[in-house]
């Protein structure tokens, strides 16, 4: 029964050393897909759009432009913040820690006042 145990053991190390082995060839391919589909001319022009489209909604709900140009401002670096912590990642930097907050652009606010 002893040697029954070792041997299943021995099994699910090999598959999770395959299953690992898999992962870190094919996550490193999909995080590079991702990251070209974000960073293409095409998704720019996307990004302009849906901006300008955000802020004329902003405006045609009476904000005043200082407030709208702040509010789009605010959204258009959602976008950028979530593409630096993709690139991040597509170089294997991207670490979550605990308590620490990302701020603008994925930089760490830790230690910072909110």
């Amino acid at each position: 029964m002893a040697h029954e145990e070792h041997k299943n053991k021995k099994m699910d190390a090999e598959n999770v050393k395959e299953i690992l082995g898999v992962v870190s060839s094919e996550v490193p391919t999909m995080i590079k897909s991702i990251l070209s589909s974000v960073f293409s001319e095409e998704a720019g022009r996307n990004m302009g759009k849906a901006a300008a489209a955000y802020y004329k909604e902003l405006k045609t709900g009476g904000l005043p432009d200082e407030v709208a140009v702040k509010l789009t401002e605010e959204y258009m670096r959602t976008f950028t913040s979530l593409g630096d912590m993709l690139k991040s990642a597509g170089r294997g930097g991207w670490r979550h820690t605990e308590g620490m907050h990302m701020g603008p652009h994925g930089k760490s606010t830790e230690g910072e006042e909110e």
